[in-house]
């Protein structure tokens, strides 16, 4: 135990959350991800955990889980874990039920960039990464500032609005959607399909939840082929028409391997950044700051975002396979086979890495975070996300200076995603 422990774990442990339970001799935590208080505010555990234990074994999610900044920043750089399930995907039910049910949902699973390792995540993400470099995504700066005044139009001479389908939604889902070439009159349904096959990340999922996650990877399949094959020999200049011409070294991606791309790209295009957008903007009117100085210049929107980002990130926890035995500090070994998660949100909030780490500053010194990955994983979508961020909230708090919370913003229940059920705002 490391000098001072003690008194950091007794600290901690008169301000441990009454939902939390947790046993000091074995570093076992009980946490239910549907408690409201939990989720309405899971800081407040993770600070306990950044004092008494960063390393806990979480009994709902059956796994070991780091909280500290340090652990997470290298742990998902660390090329003896990664996404691929060793015995093989997909990963078999607890249950050793049978997984036919959701065969369509495995098959997007078992193509997605996000959950293969080298040598074909590397295949995979070289023949997708050119069209996300920043300099390819800088180009569609004009076209991100349109569409938010033109949302902004819409709802200007209201008054009041629920900024969440008003405009955090449809700005991720229209770009992703015009970079892919697909029409807008689609946003309705791609959401429809992201939701339920997302859910299937959820703590406590059900029968229902994986029925209506296969339906809609096999609907989503379907129209994703229909697509592609619909652009065979013609010249569009489309993200999707890239994908399905797209080569290196004389390799291209298959029909599956392409469906599940797009799939990929479409949700998390937009399901990070929906929430990331709410979070921000609640984050910046609870901060007491004056939106109009955060967003005075590109570099303070910049600074700003960052922030926002580290502050109230929308991805909580990112799971690892060990593919070697991994001995923690107190001695505990973790067997090769095995899951861990990784706690974003937590590490973004590390009394031990950031000065003031409870604080909303944008203009600190110590700027990190863990919120979009690490490594070979690292979200590809990420200049895109920060872009849309700075473009968005700049323009909204230039068009509204006024804007101000109508009501105290609420969480999801959805645990490891983060994101609020409205954000209602007035403005004079």
């Amino acid at each position: 135990m490391r000098e001072g422990a003690s008194i950091g774990q007794t600290y901690a442990m008169t301000n441990r959350p009454h939902y939390l339970q947790f046993d000091a001799a074995t570093s076992r935590a009980r946490i239910g991800p549907h408690n409201a208080e939990f989720y309405q505010d899971p800081y407040a555990a993770y600070a306990f955990f950044h004092e008494a234990c960063p390393a806990f074994y979480w009994e709902e999610f059956g796994m070991w889980c780091f909280a500290g900044f340090d652990d997470v920043n290298r742990l998902l750089r660390d090329r003896t874990l990664g996404r691929e399930n060793p015995d093989g995907p997909p990963a078999p039910q607890k249950s050793g039920e049978p997984r036919g049910h959701i065969v369509a949902f495995d098959g997007v699973e078992a193509h997605s960039l996000l959950e293969r390792e080298p040598p074909v995540h590397t295949r995979l993400r070289t023949l997708v990464n050119r069209a996300f470099v920043s300099r390819q995504v800088e180009r569609l700066r004009p076209q991100i500032e349109t569409l938010a005044n033109r949302l902004i139009d819409g709802f200007e001479h209201q008054g009041t609005v629920d900024l969440l389908p008003a405009f955090a939604t449809p700005i991720p889902v229209m770009i992703i959607a015009d970079m892919l070439g697909i029409d807008h009159a689609m946003g309705p349904k791609l959401l429809e399909w992201s939701h339920d096959m997302v859910a299937m990340y959820m703590h406590g999922r059900t029968l229902e939840t994986e029925l209506k996650a296969n339906k809609a990877a096999l609907e989503f399949s379907n129209f994703i082929r229909s697509e592609s094959r619909s652009r065979i020999g013609t010249d569009r200049d489309d993200l999707l028409t890239l994908l399905a011409t797209a080569g290196a070294d004389g390799q291209r991606l298959s029909e599956d391997e392409l469906i599940s791309t797009a799939i990929l790209l479409l949700n998390a295009g937009h399901e990070a950044t929906v929430h990331q957008l709410g979070n921000g903007v609640k984050s910046i009117l609870q901060s007491g700051l004056n939106p109009a100085e955060l967003f005075q210049s590109d570099a303070s929107s910049v600074a700003t975002v960052e922030e926002c980002i580290r502050f109230d990130a929308p991805l909580h926890m990112f799971t690892r396979y060990l593919y070697q035995p991994l001995e923690l500090a107190n001695g505990v070994v973790i067997a090769a086979g095995q899951q861990i998660g990784l706690l974003l949100g937590a590490a973004n909030r590390d009394p031990r890495s950031f000065a003031e780490h409870s604080q909303f500053k944008s203009d600190r010194t110590d700027q990190k975070n863990t919120s979009f990955g690490a490594g070979i994983h690292f979200c590809i979508g990420a200049p895109l996300a920060r872009l849309e961020m700075q473009i968005a909230m700049k323009v909204l708090f230039n068009r509204l200076p006024n804007l101000r919370l109508a009501q105290q913003p609420c969480y999801r229940d959805s645990y490891h995603f983060h994101g609020l059920e409205s954000l209602v705002l007035r403005w004079d």
